[in-house]
């Protein structure tokens, strides 16, 4: 998915006049965001803070939520009967370190790390996944970015699927390796979670909007 990011003022302006320059002016520029100006913002934006900017993300497409779901349906139906751990979809905001806040699109903490589960927000994760949407901005962050920041909070793998393959990255050392490059036809299979696999054709099948033909 594309991404912005936002600034203290905007060259945009609104359709009947000038922009509302005192409310722009109350939030830090960019560079300079923190932890608490993060937390105050709304709930109904899909925000991350890196670097000390806030990234604003488009709210997902329907095939990339039926994604979203399918997966996070497969961690549960395998983690939950043997008490793993807990996945939860998009939206969960992730601490990476102090400072840098992800939302990955699927996250998963293992049981026996529950204590860094909060309400608001998780002290990283044991495993995170990120359904790319095809966009050139969107393949950099979740390519280049997010791999870079998730070997960095030492999150132990990593689940990169494209519109036609699955990507699974363990770390290893303070970066990532390829643990399988899978397409159609082919199973992904977890270094994290002995025994969980998921087909790619069914896991890219689940985000066609088209339904059966």
């Amino acid at each position: 998915m594309p991404m912005s990011t936002v600034r203290a003022k905007s060259k945009a302006e609104p359709l009947g006049g000038e922009p509302s320059w005192e409310v722009a002016h109350v939030f830090p520029t960019r560079g300079y965001w923190t932890e608490l100006d993060y937390f105050t913002l709304p709930d109904n934006k899909r925000l991350e803070l890196v670097g000390g900017s806030i990234e604003v993300l488009p709210m997902p497409t329907m095939s990339h939520q039926l994604m979203i779901m399918f997966l996070v349906q497969a961690l549960q139906v395998f983690a939950k009967p043997r008490q793993l751990g807990l996945a939860i979809l998009a939206g969960l905001k992730v601490r990476l370190w102090k400072g840098a806040f992800r939302l990955p699109d699927v996250v998963f903490m293992l049981a026996k790390h529950s204590a860094r589960m909060g309400e608001e927000f998780w002290e990283g994760a044991d495993l995170v996944m990120e359904v790319v949407s095809g966009g050139h901005e969107d393949r950099r962050r979740d390519l280049v970015g997010k791999r870079a920041d998730y070997a960095r909070a030492r999150i132990p793998e990593y689940w990169i699927v494209g519109p036609r393959n699955a990507t699974v990255l363990r770390l290893s050392g303070r970066k990532y390796v390829v643990h399988g490059e899978c397409r159609r036809g082919d199973t992904a299979r977890s270094a994290l979670l002995k025994g969980f696999e998921v087909q790619v054709d069914e896991l890219l099948s689940a985000g066609d909007v088209r339904g059966p033909r």
